[in-house]
């Protein structure tokens, strides 16, 4: 079970490091660790400590419990031997995350027209 929580909190890490536009570089700077450290930890193969979490998460600017955040649901799933939704992997993919930096470099006007676009597209895709 340590295995997979050691994947999920990973996972997280991976995802907010990338949102935030960070190299695994610059993080493992932050935290006094060198960058392979991090690539063990967003992999899993290194366990995340109580006090490395923490810097971590200051680094990060998230609450501790934002690594923990849907691990109860994780875990439901693999007991059901269910496929995970792509809800969680979509945030974690560059081009998600490329579009999101851009959507917010845009000023409200453009964001609203942007947003309306897109929900008329999907809205299209739905009626064929």
């Amino acid at each position: 079970m340590g295995n997979d929580i050691d994947v999920h909190l990973g996972k997280r890490l991976r995802r907010r490091r990338r949102l935030l536009g960070l190299t695994q570089q610059q993080l493992a700077g932050t935290v006094g660790v060198r960058f392979q450290q991090i690539q063990k930890y967003e992999c899993g193969a290194n366990r995340i400590s109580a006090s490395r979490l923490w810097q971590l998460s200051e680094a990060l600017e998230v609450p501790v419990g934002y690594f923990y955040d849907g691990l109860s649901d994780a875990d439901r799933r693999e007991l059901a031997n269910q496929e995970p939704n792509e809800g969680g992997e979509m945030f974690a993919r560059k081009e998600t995350l490329d579009l999101i930096r851009a959507y917010y470099q845009l000023g409200e006007r453009p964001r609203r027209r942007l947003l309306d676009l897109a929900k008329s597209l999907n809205g299209e895709t739905d009626a064929a």
